[in-house]
């Protein structure tokens, strides 16, 4: 345990120096430095009410010990605690382990979901716009904040590409209810099977649609871009079949040129916010890109996120005639897809959280 308790120390010595850079003018004159340190000092925070808790009641332990085996009236007076206080002692101490396990360091981040049409043509589409009104409403009961930043509309209502920026409302007290902490898990294929409504005859068919999750970067400082390093274009809004939406060119594409990343937001009527939202979506993603060159290098790849909409690599199954809801990595089964496209995602996003807490749980074992 000494090796927990050691690492439980530099814990609560970097929380306080977290709180001392909070009250500094640096800090305290810019929103961004503010937000990236007060997420830190949230993920440090469960680790140091954890440990708090455990020194408290190692401390009522080793009192008491103490007291009994000096012998006399006291003595006997507090020997009937000794069982009460060991089993609440060993309690704190498997807590601390556990909160000291590797945690991500980005589940206390807001995210940016992208929903990406891929097989199976209109009905994609279509079907992606169901996955976007399912995560607006699973954020609504969640009590976050949803922003589209970019949408390609199709004429039928759905959306070939559609990006929406998820934010908690105020910095969570524990990473583990941060925006990301639940909505990583989501990235993926999701495959479909139903009767189109642009299918004359009745029949079943099976599309699918992407998802991609990028934790939001708070300080612009963390993914330097330069301005060398982009194009940016302009060119004017339109929306499903080509018809135009805005007399003006307030839409911006932005080409990261050293990576080849593009990015367009035209959802806004103003090009400066229009080319702030593509800006933080291009900053998501050059970090993720990031992690994950960093992850190849040292040999242990964070986990994976479906580049491609293919439907063999599929994480997630809705199945319409049954009302069933399948996700492949967990096992969940259910049969209440509509309450899930209504929002009601808890129990599946549980399901993914539980088996890599196990993951991580073995692998510190």
């Amino acid at each position: 345990m000494s090796s927990q308790i050691e690492l439980a120390e530099q814990v609560l010595a970097e929380h306080r120096k977290i709180e001392t850079e909070m009250s500094s003018p640096e800090a305290l004159s810019s929103p961004e430095k503010m937000k990236s340190l007060g997420r830190r000092y949230a993920e440090l925070g469960r680790v140091v009410r954890v440990y708090q808790a455990y020194r408290r009641a190692e401390a009522d332990l080793s009192e008491t010990r103490e007291i009994v085996e000096a012998g006399g009236e006291d003595a006997e007076l507090f020997r009937p605690e000794l069982p009460g206080l060991q089993e609440a002692y060993a309690q704190a101490e498997a807590a601390l382990k556990d909160a000291l396990i590797p945690r991500d360091p980005d589940d206390a981040r807001d995210a940016i979901v992208e929903v990406k049409a891929g097989e199976g043509g209109e009905e994609s589409a279509l079907f992606a716009g169901d996955l976007l009104r399912m995560y607006e409403r699973y954020a609504e009961r969640m009590g976050w904040q949803t922003q589209i930043l970019s949408s390609v509309p199709t004429e039928l209502g759905g959306f070939k590409d559609v990006q929406l920026a998820v934010r908690l409302r105020s910095a969570p007290e524990d990473p583990a209810d941060g925006v990301w902490a639940h909505l990583k898990f989501e990235a993926g294929v999701h495959r479909v099977q139903r009767v189109p409504v642009t299918e004359s005859q009745g029949r079943l068919h099976t599309s699918a649609a992407g998802v991609l999750v990028f934790a939001e970067v708070d300080d612009p400082g963390e993914v330097e871009i330069a301005d060398a390093d982009i194009r940016v274009d302009v060119f004017r809004s339109s929306g499903p079949g080509g018809q135009s939406v805005n007399t003006t060119d307030s839409a911006v594409r932005i080409t990261h040129i050293p990576t080849g990343l593009v990015v367009s937001c035209q959802d806004e009527k103003s090009q400066i916010k229009n080319r702030e939202a593509a800006m933080r979506v291009l900053r998501a993603r050059l970090r993720q890109m990031q992690l994950e060159q960093q992850a190849e290098e040292n040999a242990a790849m964070r986990r994976s996120q479906v580049r491609t909409v293919d439907r063999s690599e599929r994480i997630r199954t809705y199945n319409f005639p049954e009302n069933r809801i399948s996700d492949h990595r967990t096992g969940y089964k259910a049969y209440n897809l509509d309450q899930v496209l209504a929002g009601n995602l808890g129990p599946l996003v549980d399901s993914a959280r539980e088996m890599d807490e196990a993951e991580r749980m073995a692998s510190q074992e």
